[in-house]
């Protein structure tokens, strides 16, 4: 649906202003490329977060915490 989306929003544009249309068609994998880094960063920060999220709730995770023992149920 998003593919069809941007796809609708460039053929108005090229109807509306053709050669910024094709200058956003040719700029489009040189902004991908420069956004590469950002992305990786942003995955390596989530996976970081994500791990000491995880290291620190062990000990309660390890101790049933948040859990009822099953004949409380």
């Amino acid at each position: 649906m998003k593919t069809l989306f941007a796809l609708g929003v460039w053929c108005l544009l090229f109807v509306l202003c053709w050669p910024l249309a094709i200058l956003a068609l040719i700029a489009w994998p040189f902004v991908w490329l420069i956004s590469l880094p950002f992305r990786l960063v942003g995955a390596t920060l989530s996976a970081v977060f994500a791990f000491l999220s995880a290291v620190l709730m062990l000990p309660a995770r390890l101790l049933g915490g948040g859990r009822q023992p099953a004949a409380a149920r």
